[in-house]
């Protein structure tokens, strides 16, 4: 149980960090939140419980195939909100916006043969 508290409050404190620091600057900020430190700790968290480098190895597969339709938040986000759309609404359509090409990204991925 102390376990996955640790876990719990190592990603928190990193989430909050990150955003604490994006109050003082938007650079550093998204330094740090491009960074795939959740990726990152998903990955050394999978190891540490399994120590099976395999899954290890298809998360990180799975991740850099599914980092691609996620880009469509950052995209529809910033367009939306620069036209006057409330943040509430913006975040909501780029999610939803998100969600689809995900969807979309893994039925190509079948079709293509690739298994996540």
């Amino acid at each position: 149980m102390i376990y996955y508290i640790t876990k719990i409050a190592i990603t928190v404190a990193l989430v909050i960090v990150i955003s604490e620091i994006s109050k003082r600057s938007t650079l550093i900020g998204g330094i740090l939140a491009s960074v795939p430190l959740v990726s990152v700790l998903a990955m050394v968290w999978l190891y540490v419980d399994t120590r099976d480098v395999q899954k290890v190895a298809v998360l990180s597969t799975s991740i850099f195939w599914l980092v691609i339709p996620s880009l469509a938040l950052f995209l529809v986000l910033p367009v939306m909100l620069k036209k006057g759309v409330n943040f509430p609404i913006s975040m909501g359509v780029a999610l939803s916006v998100t969600v689809v090409c995900y969807f979309v990204m893994i039925g190509i991925l079948g079709k293509l043969g690739v298994k996540l």
